[in-house]
């Protein structure tokens, strides 16, 4: 049986999750009459404390809408320099939304300096670029980022008149990890995207979260990007069933995480974490070879990121472990 540690975006959904979609009643999204689809953008909603919801594709084109909703064409947006946003979703704000990125170095726990914040939105000036968005992310690089953190950030903003969007692809798992609920890391942002196909274990899907008015022009930015769907309750039913079937279990997953990197310390890697259901691990040559020959899927590099979630369990993390120990003892 093959391990897969490259992410939780890997995940099958499960039969109770295949079933739901299969019996999911339909309609035409596009006209706004699918009622999975507005099942599922009501319930996050109101789950999230948002006045709506709207349903995308991916968390890339989601994020993407949100800019475009926020900023217009010549507008910046300031962002963190490892923020899924700006590093992994092909520069999108600038190809697609005319809106210029402003890249802020994150600090170890994955939050950005308030104060290089503070000093980098830009002077209402004709030279500039008009800073209009503050774009965080939680979690980032697995690392949950806490209330208090995330107050400050938005007492900045509203002091500065800047608008807030918060990439919460993995809030969920930031949720399990502080013991709080997901609604209170969201409160006080104007939009919020959340990710149904990582740990939730949903095979698409993601939900953009704010304001009747976010929302209807986030609408139109899905349409422009192409990706309004018509019969697409048979993916938001997964996400339903994912909402109500796998948050709380998402601290097996955690589990799981501090389980393999203590058995990683234990056979003398250095390794950062966990950090929720992630844990990075630095490894000899060699190593990433022989996991991916023993069934064991990592993504190649010098510093491995494992990643643990519904499909993964102890048995899984076990014979990671002992594959560890093999090569770690023909060394």
């Amino acid at each position: 049986m093959i391990v897969d540690l490259r992410s939780d975006t890997v995940t099958r959904p499960s039969s109770g999750m295949r079933r739901a979609m299969a019996e999911a009643e339909l309609g035409d999204d596009v006209f706004g009459d699918d009622p999975t689809v507005n099942r599922l953008q009501a319930q996050a909603a109101q789950m999230l404390g948002f006045a709506q919801g709207l349903f995308f594709p991916s968390g890339t084109q989601s994020n993407l809408a949100a800019l475009m909703s926020h900023c217009g064409r010549g507008d910046e947006y300031l962002v963190g320099q490892e923020a899924h946003t700006y590093r992994f979703e092909a520069g999108g704000g600038a190809v697609l939304g005319s809106i210029q990125p402003q890249p802020l170095a994150n600090r170890a726990d994955g939050t950005l300096d308030l104060a290089e914040v503070e000093a980098a939105i830009k002077p209402d000036d004709p030279h500039f670029a008009r800073t209009r968005l503050l774009a965080l992310e939680n979690t980032i690089g697995g690392k949950a980022v806490a209330r208090p953190y995330l107050d400050g950030a938005l007492a900045l903003a509203k002091r500065k008149n800047l608008a807030t969007h918060l990439d919460g692809a993995r809030i969920f798992n930031a949720a399990v990890k502080l013991g709080t609920a997901a609604a209170e890391l969201c409160r006080g942002f104007d939009t919020v995207s959340v990710c149904l196909s990582k740990g939730l274990g949903a095979p698409a899907g993601t939900l953009l979260l704010g304001s009747e008015d976010l929302i209807r022009k986030a609408r139109r930015a899905r349409k422009i990007l192409g990706g309004a769907m018509r019969q697409s309750g048979l993916i938001a039913a997964a996400g339903l069933y994912a909402l109500q079937h796998n948050v709380a279990r998402l601290a097996e997953d955690h589990a799981n995480a501090e389980h393999l990197a203590r058995g990683l310390r234990d056979s003398g890697y250095e390794v950062e974490g966990p950090h929720t259901n992630m844990v990075f691990v630095k490894v000899p040559a060699g190593l990433t070879d022989h996991l991916i020959n023993n069934e064991i899927l990592v993504l190649a590099g010098p510093r491995l990121r494992l990643v643990t979630h519904l499909d993964v369990d102890r048995a899984a993390i076990d014979r990671t472990l002992a594959a560890v120990r093999a090569f770690s003892g023909r060394r």
